[in-house]
């Protein structure tokens, strides 16, 4: 995993999975990931440790969930609500809403 995992996160990536592993779940971490062909990806992490019916740790499960469209749908939507709210605060006539 640390082969596609780019050099300013492989800290804090490696800081969650060894968190789950002592115990410590994490949600909604986010972080680019890089495919095989070098395309980046945005992954949503969540981690949590597995416990035994004795309490003891037995495993972690990490589940990652590519939000790359989801990311870029929400810029896209930033950039065209600030383009409209631009357009009616420079409007010369008065614009009403219906």
């Amino acid at each position: 995993v640390q082969e596609f995992i780019s050099a300013e996160f492989k800290e804090s990536v490696s800081t969650v999975l060894n968190n789950a592993l002592k115990g410590q779940n994490t949600a909604n971490f986010e972080f680019p990931l890089y495919t095989k062909d070098k395309r980046p990806v945005e992954v949503l992490l969540n981690a949590t440790s597995r416990i035994d019916s004795n309490g003891k740790l037995v495993g972690v499960v990490g589940v990652g969930q590519d939000v790359t469209e989801k990311k870029q749908r929400k810029v896209e939507l930033t950039r065209v609500a600030d383009d409209l709210r631009k357009l009616i605060d420079t409007a010369n006539a008065p614009i009403f809403g219906i």
